[in-house]
Formats: structure tokens, sequence, C-alpha cells
């Protein structure tokens, strides 16, 4: 029993002892948790008008009347970061599990196909059921998440006569699924100009113009699917060394990946449905977070929960700021943003596997 652990020993020679990775592991979370809070604050603060922290405390706490920015405060920043914080949260857990599940340290819910069932599915919404608002389209949304997910594990199992389907089949299926339907995506919009119209504002993935039900509506599924996920440290530790190694344990490599993928399909496809596709997150918060912790995801998927909505929240805010009195999406920071920042991981030797 203890000769079947040392193979990631050999592939992390300089690995620490434990306890010094466990004062890594300490003083990441404090760095994380100060970040999310100034992240918070900032978010609260920072918009087309600067407000004092003052006035964001009485408007939030206090028993004055209604003033302008007050309404700022209670209708537009704080139902903004709440969103925010959900959907940063989900995106950076699913994006430790798509890596875990698939082995695939650029895999995310989006090469899975998930994004592009959520969007198929309210574009349905739209051209065929008339729905209009966002609080329409969460349902939409995580239902076509959901069944995007179905099919993909579906094709790729298809011919295979064990139970299990392995990460490149997963992610091969995933990206022909993806494109597939991205094409019927673009059938629709392209014969329907006033579908096109309705759905491109949720196509760039934002978290501005949401009010609080939206936050209401995706609060329970997030929470949900972060519970589920925090059961899967052992399992992705165990998925990481293999299938075959992984059963040498007790471990049932198919049960596993299906407890796992139903906590990725609870997160991505909320976060998706909630906040549109918003790419990057789930792809860099797993790479940061093994920079500063490590491989194990005992450890990753907690500290995602907080590096999530950090990253999200800070890519909120500098789109307020960089063209203003105009804002940029969300969404369209991160990938700004994040595309060189993936790329600088990518070319540095301990990018871990």
């Amino acid at each position: 029993m203890t000769a079947g652990p040392a193979a990631p020993a050999v592939a992390e020679p300089d690995a620490p002892p434990a306890a010094a990775r466990r004062a890594r592991v300490r003083r990441a979370a404090v760095v994380l948790v100060v970040l999310l809070a100034g992240s918070v604050t900032a978010s609260m603060l920072v918009g087309a008008g600067m407000l004092a922290p003052a006035t964001v405390a009485d408007a939030l706490f206090g028993d004055g009347p209604v003033t302008p920015e007050s309404l700022v405060v209670t209708d537009v920043r704080l139902p903004r970061t709440v969103l925010a914080l959900l959907a940063g949260a989900a995106l950076g857990v699913a994006g430790v599990l798509a890596q875990g599940m698939t082995r695939n340290p650029i895999a995310e819910p989006g090469l899975l196909g998930l994004n592009t069932g959520a969007a198929l599915a309210v574009v349905l919404g739209i051209g065929v059921f008339g729905v209009s608002t966002l609080t329409g389209y969460v349902w939409f949304g995580f239902l076509g998440a959901a069944l995007a997910a179905v099919v993909v594990g579906g094709v790729a199992g298809v011919g295979r006569s064990s139970r299990t389907v392995s990460p490149a089949a997963l992610a091969l299926a995933g990206a022909a699924v993806a494109a597939g339907l991205g094409s019927v995506i673009t059938v629709f919009l392209l014969t329907n100009p006033t579908l096109f119209d309705d759905y491109r504002f949720w196509q760039v993935g934002s978290v501005a113009g949401r009010d609080l039900s939206i936050a209401a509506q995706a609060a329970p599924f997030v929470v949900a699917g972060l519970a589920l996920a925090l059961t899967c440290g052992q399992r992705l530790d165990a998925l990481a060394l293999g299938d075959d190694v992984a059963r040498s344990f007790g471990r049932r490599p198919g049960a596993d990946r299906l407890v796992c993928g139903l906590a990725l399909v609870l997160l991505a496809g909320t976060a998706t449905a909630a906040a549109g596709p918003i790419a990057f997150v789930g792809l860099a918060v797993p790479h940061v977070l093994r920079a500063l912790t490590g491989p194990g995801h005992r450890t990753l998927l907690p500290l995602a929960v907080l590096a999530g909505p950090s990253l999200l929240l800070l890519a909120d805010v500098l789109g307020r700021v960089v063209v203003p009195p105009a804002e940029v999406q969300a969404g369209v920071v991160t990938a700004v943003v994040g595309v060189p920042l993936f790329v600088a991981l990518v070319r540095r030797r301990k990018f871990v596997r």
C-alpha cells in the first residue's frame, strides 16, 4: 500500500514536507481571503461614480432617506457583486473539476460543451417560447448545460465496452458537441434578426444588469454544486493517478467521475445561465492555485471558492473604469486579460498536470 502514491512524488521531486506545504496552503488562504475582501469592497465603491465607504455603509445598513447614491448601491452594485461572488465561485470550482476529471490542463466547462448547450437552450427559449427576461434565461441555460453533459457523456461512451470513459474521449466529445451546437445556434440567429438582438446581450458574459432575483435563483444550485464538489477532492486525486491505479486503491473511477460531473454541471450550468458564457475564469483559477499550493484537489477545491469570485469581481471592476463613461463586460475583460496570462502560465516549467 505504500508503493502506490510514489508516482506523484517522482513527478514533483522538490515537493515540500507536509508541514511546509500546510503553511503554504494557510498563507494562500489568507491572501485569497484578503484579496476577496478587497475585490468586494472595490466592487461596491468603484464605478462610473466613485462612492465613499460611509455612503455605501449607510445605504446598506443605515436608516436614512433614499438618495441617488443609495439606489446605486442597493439596485446596481450590490446585485452585480452578489452575482459575481456566486458565478465566480461556481466557475472557479468547475474549472478544477473539469481539469481533474479529464486530466487535461486546458479543460474547462466550455471545452466540455456545457456553455454551448446552455447558449442553445437560451436561444430556443427566446425564439420558440418567447422568453425575454434574464430570470427565464436562467432555467433554459441550466437545462441546456445539463442536456449537453448527458449528450457529451453518451457520445464519449459510444462503442466502448467498459463503463468508464477516457478523459481524451470526454474532451474530444465535448469539443465535437460544442461545435455542432454552435452551428445550430448560428443558423437560428442568422434566420431571425430579432432573436439575435435579444440573445447578444446575454451571450456577452456579464454580471451587470442583473437584479437580486437572478442571484436568488442561482444561489441554491451553486450551493448544492459547491457542497457536492467539495466531496470530490479525494476522488479527483485518485483519478489523477489513472483509472487502473485508482481501482487498485479501491476507487470506482466511473462512479467518481459521475459524482464530480454532476457537480460540474450544477456549477457551470448555473453560472453560465445567470451571467452568460464567461471564459478564462475556470481555466485560470486551477493553474494559479496549483502554482501557490501544489496539485492536491482537496486543497484546490476550497481555495477555488475564494479565487474564482476575486478574479471575476476584479474583471468586472476593471471593465467599469477602462473606457469611461461606458463599461466593458466582465466576460470581455477576462478574455482580454486572461489569454496572455494563460500563455505565460503554460510556458512556465512548473505547469502541473
